[in-house]
């Protein structure tokens, strides 16, 4: 089977199901920025240095695929396609709440930065807020699984806490943000 089908290169892509769609469909940025923070998240779990945790950015790139099958199901797709399950919004708030019983209290906001792998944790964590954004913006015109936004905001705050986690664990310095001007 070839890569490349051609079918793409007037600007229009097919949603699973078969339908149509120009290449700048919100659908199609919605499911794309699922893919780039899924592959943002790969890199995080590369540099992870806490097993657990590598472990559950796993399950998070899994749930990833399971997100953008689900955007890039045209609605009347008869393709069965997994759900989102509430246990991996669970799973995210545990995941932070026992980070958290190990980092300081957060006074004040963090620069991202202070180590290569924290920084990763960052932009993913941006990425997903973007997806956050894109899927918002989907749901205002066309039913998406109710669970999809909830999850991507519980998966940046697991992205920014695991930031944290990871240079405590990395020891790299915490850099709080202190504004320059007054």
């Amino acid at each position: 089977m070839k890569v490349y089908t051609k079918t793409g290169d007037k600007g229009e892509t097919s949603l699973i199901g078969g339908v149509r769609v120009a290449k700048n469909d919100l659908r199609i940025d919605a499911y794309g920025t699922i893919d780039e923070l899924n592959s943002f998240v790969g890199l995080v779990r590369d540099v992870c240095p806490d097993e657990e945790q590598k472990q559950v950015l796993y399950n998070v790139q899994n749930t990833l695929f399971v997100i953008g099958s689900n955007l890039a199901s045209a609605p009347e797709s008869k393709m069965q396609i997994p759900d989102l399950q509430e246990n991996e919004i669970e799973e995210l708030e545990r995941s932070i709440d026992k980070m958290e019983m190990v980092l300081e209290p957060l006074k004040n906001f963090v620069l991202p930065g202070g180590h290569q792998a924290v920084s990763h944790a960052h932009v993913a964590r941006c990425v997903c807020r973007r997806a956050e954004r894109n899927c918002v913006a989907l749901q205002q015109q066309a039913d998406i699984d109710h669970s999809i936004i909830p999850y991507l905001n519980r998966l940046s705050d697991y992205l920014f806490v695991l930031s944290r986690k990871m240079a405590k664990d990395l020891g790299a310095e915490e850099v709080l943000w202190k504004p320059l001007r007054s």
